[in-house]
Order: C-alpha cells, then sequence, then structure tokens
C-alpha cells in the first residue's frame, strides 16, 4: 500500500493534502463549466452556478479519493 502523505511541500510552504485537491477540483469543475456553457449545455440546468459548486466538491472528492488518499 502507498503511504498517504501527510503534507506536500512546494517551495518551502507545507500544504495539506485536501488543499491540493480542492484547487484542482474547482480548476477542473471551472474548465467543465465552460465546456458546458461552450456547448450550450447549462440551458438545461435551472441555476447554473450551483452546477458549479457541485461539480467542485464532487471533483474534490474524486482527486481526493483517487490521487491523494484521504
Amino acid at each position: 500500500m502507498l503511504p498517504v502523505p501527510h503534507e506536500f511541500a512546494i517551495g518551502g510552504v507545507f500544504l495539506p493534502p485536501l488543499l491540493i485537491a480542492a484547487v484542482i477540483g474547482v480548476l477542473t469543475a471551472v474548465v467543465t463549466a465552460r465546456l458546458l456553457d461552450r456547448y450550450r449545455l447549462s440551458r438545461f440546468f435551472a441555476f447554473p452556478p450551483l452546477v458549479l459548486v457541485g461539480l467542485s466538491i464532487i471533483y474534490t472528492v474524486l482527486f481526493g479519493s483517487l490521487f491523494i488518499g484521504i
């Protein structure tokens, strides 16, 4: 079993793994929302900003559990 990282050191600053997963999750959700807007699929949602928040949470949990091992 791979060891779970307790913290990441980026430029001498220690960051928690959940923060890294959240940043990656939000960036991925923004890209997904832009693609939904580009292909006009966001018109099927009643409140698209809430969809962005939901996608951010889903992607954060996904990246946290699969890649970081939270």
